[in-house]
């Protein structure tokens, strides 16, 4: 693939459809290997054997321009008349020998060719965008994934170091005879529950960057963590401001682009209803004389039929339909980046409650009720019902963060625009 192909595939694509925030995070350990959003798109522009394939359709598509503003080769006849005939024309002595060059006439066909040749490279290169906006997307997706399980697994070893204190402070009541075993063995099971949990996000997140690393074509992933943070927001941008960017959504534009290319190839067809003509000239030799004498003519095929009749049809049946897929697709993209918005807005409202209401009166009533528990005044069963009410809540906050990031990533698919920025920077 051409360095020029491989920059315009790339060009811009950190900056363009994906905001993911993206963060430094404590400094990782030894043997911790990370790496962030930018560099795995990167990577994904780099080495995407699909955006590589892309890019020689390009490059055959531009040679199919180069051969459109070919002109026919000139004709060279020879016509020898007059020879090896009988009596006096038995022999060459009065042949006659004309030497004659012709030219096509395409009357406007190849500039016709040549448009038609250009739309189509239009089209091959809108579709190398949507192709470079579909695999950003993609890599952003699973690189939320894979923050997302880290999220997890750190909210589950959280859940696995609370059960741990849990079965401590329960067996110092029950070695005390101020509980009974059955607290206990329930104390046990739950740690026992909750490790599982967390041996489960484990293989989940290797699986998850094992997908990611697939992007660029690695099959064993060289990083072991992804830098990123979920509890930073995107500020949203009304929704006008949205359906401004749906112009540029890219579908629309290859319908576009679709629709040129179905125009030029309407006036190509057109065009090859005129009968091409043809001009020659040249100089003829009589063999009796030794004179010569020039020639010169043109043809011009009588158009008694159209022979085009049914593909200037098509091509206007073609042209007719993209313009009404256009139309379907712009109401399809506006219906579906409305029902995302206000996907994101309650994502946005549900992660505010959660973390200015709900965590923290559930983290204060646990200490409470960790203390009433100690001191003999609540029960197992209700220390127990508020540690699963603070773990649910702080599970359903992070899921809330990842619904709005990935919401974000949909949005600018679906625009080709950058949708929003993290509250910090903006």
């Amino acid at each position: 693939m051409s360095c020029r192909i491989m920059h315009s595939l790339g060009i811009g694509l950190c900056l363009s459809i994906i905001c993911l925030p993206v963060h430094a995070q404590n400094e990782p350990p030894e043997n911790q290997v990370a790496i962030d959003l930018s560099e795995a798109i990167a990577r994904t522009v780099a080495k995407n054997p699909e955006l590589s394939v892309l890019g020689y359709q390009i490059e055959a598509a531009e040679g199919m321009l180069q051969q459109a503003g070919l002109a026919p080769n000139p004709e060279l006849s020879v016509v020898i008349e007059d020879a090896l005939g009988t009596d006096e024309f038995s022999g060459v002595e009065r042949a006659q020998t004309t030497i004659t060059l012709a030219w096509m006439l395409e009357r406007g066909k190849r500039q016709r060719r040549i448009e038609a040749a250009n739309a189509n490279v239009s089209l091959r290169t809108v579709d190398a965008e949507i192709m470079r906006l579909d695999v950003a997307a993609q890599t952003a997706r699973l690189f939320l994934i894979c923050l997302a399980y880290q999220g997890r697994l750190i909210n589950s070893a959280e859940a696995v170091s609370q059960a741990q204190n849990t079965v401590a402070a329960v067996g110092v009541r029950v070695a005390a005879g101020r509980a009974p075993e059955a607290d206990l063995a329930r104390a046990e099971a739950e740690l026992a529950r909750t490790e599982l949990v967390e041996e489960d996000y484990e293989h989940e997140l290797l699986s998850a960057y094992r997908r990611l690393a697939a992007q660029w074509g690695q099959t064993q992933p060289d990083f072991n963590s992804v830098n990123g943070d979920l509890s930073l927001l995107p500020v949203a941008e009304t929704f006008e401001t949205l359906l401004v960017n749906v112009k540029r959504n890219p579908e629309l534009a290859r319908f576009m682009s679709q629709q040129r290319l179905y125009e030029t190839e309407l006036e190509l067809v057109q065009a090859r209803a005129k009968p091409n003509w043809r001009v020659y000239t040249g100089l003829r030799r009589f063999g009796d004389t030794n004179d010569i004498a020039l020639v010169g003519g043109i043809s011009i095929p009588l158009t008694v039929r159209n022979r085009n009749q049914g593909q200037i049809s098509e091509a206007r049946a073609n042209l007719s339909s993209t313009e009404a897929e256009t139309n379907a697709a712009r109401i399809r993209v506006e219906t579906s980046l409305y029902v995302l918005y206000q996907e994101f807005l309650h994502s946005l409202h549900l992660n505010k409650r959660l973390s200015e209401d709900v965590v923290p009166r559930l983290e204060s009533a646990l200490a409470d009720t960790q203390r009433a528990y100690e001191l003999g005044r609540y029960s197992y069963l209700e220390w127990s019902l508020v540690q699963a009410e603070l773990l649910k809540a702080n599970n359903d906050l992070l899921e809330a963060s990842v619904d709005a990031h990935r919401i974000v990533i949909e949005i600018e698919r679906l625009t080709g625009e950058r949708f929003a920025l993290p509250a910090p920077i903006q």
